[in-house]
């Protein structure tokens, strides 16, 4: 696979059209969804993923866009952070093939200001949990800094 054909930034985000990914999209409270995305990461071992946290209304939820291309199954942990602690966690299970795919934690009420909710989603190999290696972290732009 070439870095430009087929990359995941020509993925159909069909759920985040229109939304700016590469920086902080401001949360806003209208009803139309916005997304605060990390950077596209890229692991030598062929997963790629790009993660974002995504509000509508005072709601947030976390989605991961990825393509796994190591010709095995990876498994996937989606975290969602919010104040006080506060998680949701979904395991995912990207396909061993060259497509493109989206994994998202139900969306909760948020809680605390706007934009205070995190993500990250970690990609594992194969074989037992505690011997499994970490194949790829990537996660969303932090949220921003009370006052700034």
């Amino acid at each position: 696979m070439s870095t430009e054909a087929g990359s995941l930034s020509e993925f159909d985000r069909s759920g985040a059209a229109g939304l700016e990914r590469s920086g902080a999209a401001g949360f806003d409270r209208s009803g139309a969804a916005t997304a605060r995305c990390g950077p596209e990461v890229v692991a030598p071992e062929g997963v790629e993923a790009q993660t974002c946290v995504m509000a509508r209304g005072d709601t947030v939820w976390a989605r991961v866009y990825y393509r796994n291309t190591t010709g095995e199954e990876v498994r996937s942990v989606l975290t969602l952070m919010g104040p006080g602690g506060r998680t949701v966690e979904l395991h995912c299970a990207p396909a061993a093939h060259d497509e493109p795919g989206i994994c998202e934690t139900p969306g909760v009420p948020s809680s605390g200001a706007p934009g205070s909710a995190t993500a990250i989603a970690e990609f594992v190999g194969a074989g037992p949990v505690e011997e499994a290696p970490l194949l790829l972290r990537a996660g969303s732009e932090r949220a921003p800094a009370a006052g700034g």
